[in-house]
């Protein structure tokens, strides 16, 4: 065997079996990641007196969530690089489609977002992100390259705001339900 093919292979294999162990991890979400969804469970959500457990106030999380999905119909502000965006962005983002769940710093603002006060008027904040998933669902036109995952179709980018909705709900805690 020459040593060409001996290194072709080796990678080959460590392709098929690194998936396969990467496969045999993945724990399928069992919600749908679906804009209706996700609308559903906010109205919900604001039903129950929420509270943050996080360094973020419920403002700060819901204009920032609101923001990520403004952008990807207005454009991002900042971009991570093209080799970024087409080789860790792209396996990120693929990663977390298969899981139907992702993770990023809860804290984290989008690169080049205006800076949001963290005291400010919840509704507010909680009626512009429903507004903002509203709007996404019923865009016709082009979406703008996410900044770190690049391109996404509509498909992809309703599951990119549906798993990053479930992200930072691992930190919001509901205190009491409302009559």
């Amino acid at each position: 065997m020459n040593r060409r093919k001996f290194i072709l292979g080796s990678i080959a294999s460590g392709v098929v079996i690194g998936s396969g162990v990467t496969w045999i991890g993945i724990e399928q979400n069992q919600e749908p990641l679906t804009l209706d969804f996700a609308l559903t469970k906010l109205d919900l959500l604001m039903k129950q007196n929420p509270s943050t457990t996080g360094e973020w106030s419920l403002y700060q999380v819901f204009t920032h969530l609101a923001q990520s999905v403004e952008y990807s119909i207005l454009g991002y502000p900042e971009h991570k690089s093209e080799l970024f965006k087409n080789t860790a962005g792209k396996a990120a983002f693929s990663v977390f489609s298969a899981k139907g769940k992702m993770t990023h710093p809860l804290n984290e603002v989008i690169p080049g977002a205006p800076d949001f006060q963290s005291d400010e008027n919840i509704t507010e904040a909680y009626e512009r992100f429903k507004k903002s998933l509203i709007d996404f669902k019923n865009h016709q036109g082009d979406l703008k390259p996410h900044f770190a995952y690049g391109q996404l179709t509509k498909q992809q980018y309703e599951m990119a705001h549906a798993m990053h909705f479930n992200n930072h709900l691992k930190e919001i805690v509901l205190t009491k339900v409302s009559a």
